[in-house]
């Protein structure tokens, strides 16, 4: 991996912009690799994505907010910069369903996905074997229906020892709190089994067979207090038919989801997300 740095921008739309920022990283020595953005008409935003090589950039990332606050002030920038040879804190949350667990895993080990994975938090044990096989931590914690605020607080403090930078729901059968939703603002992702915003909450494949649909999806987003309403970030599709009985249904979404789910997190691990009005721009 090169060693780079990414800086993410929304701002309003206005005349300068590209220059501004070119000429900042000019003034640093920065190579730049890849530059796109994206101009949302409606709205009248601004996005962009820039990414350049650090090896002879003449500007400390530790003194970079310093240096770009002017140009990010005379702008009304939201921004963030990141390096991308640092590796994200990831912690994957997990139920009974494997598929999504086993093909993040894989790609984890395989190197696909830049990152730590120090723990997998689960409500069942049917996964645990999955996680030994690969060598990752795995802690189970019961969730009463009547004791969800206590069993959040463990979560959180579990996420806060192991220093989690994002967590990953895959498949994780359980409504996460708005309290709890606060300490990851756009760094959760979960997975969910159908096209949002059709067939949400519980049993979609259920209502989609119910309702003869001839596609089905899934969907991966970034959670908020509003059940599968966030941003979403990936999307993906498959044709059925009316020969196609629930459990098919099911098995080919399963195939979706776990590559829906990958795909997702990939892209946020590098950097390449900005989330604006409750949608997001992917860079490619």
């Amino acid at each position: 991996m090169r060693h780079t740095a990414v800086l993410l921008i929304s701002c309003p739309d206005q005349k300068g912009l590209v220059a501004a920022i070119a000429d900042f990283l000019l003034r640093h020595n920065a190579n730049i690799l890849h530059a796109d953005q994206h101009q949302d008409a409606e709205l009248k935003l601004f996005l962009m994505r820039v990414e350049w090589e650090l090896a002879d950039f003449s500007l400390d990332l530790a003194e970079f907010a310093a240096a770009f606050g002017p140009i990010a002030a005379r702008f009304g920038m939201t921004w963030r910069v990141a390096e991308s040879s640092r590796k994200q804190r990831l912690a994957v949350f997990v139920s009974k369903f494997d598929h999504c667990l086993a093909d993040l895993l894989y790609r984890y080990q395989s190197g696909e996905l830049h990152c730590e994975l120090p723990i997998i938090l689960s409500n069942h044990e049917d996964t645990r074997w999955l996680a030994e096989a690969y060598r990752v931590p795995y802690q189970h914690l019961t969730v009463h229906k009547d004791a969800k605020h206590e069993a959040e607080l463990t979560q959180l403090g579990i996420l806060r020892d192991r220093k989690i930078d994002f967590i990953v729901l895959a498949r994780y059968m359980q409504v996460l709190s708005p309290d709890f939703i606060r300490h990851f603002p756009s760094r959760i992702i979960n997975i969910h089994h159908s096209f949002l915003p059709a067939f949400h909450g519980a049993k979609p494949y259920h209502r989609a067979f119910e309702r003869g649909v001839k596609l089905i999806g899934a969907t991966a987003h970034y959670v908020t207090e509003t059940l599968d309403d966030g941003p979403i970030i990936e999307q993906d599709v498959a044709r059925i038919s009316h020969r196609d009985a629930l459990d098919d249904l099911v098995k080919k979404g399963a195939d979706l989801e776990k590559v829906v789910l990958s795909r997702a997190v990939k892209w946020h691990l590098d950097n390449r997300v900005l989330v604006y009005a409750n949608k997001t721009v992917v860079f490619d």
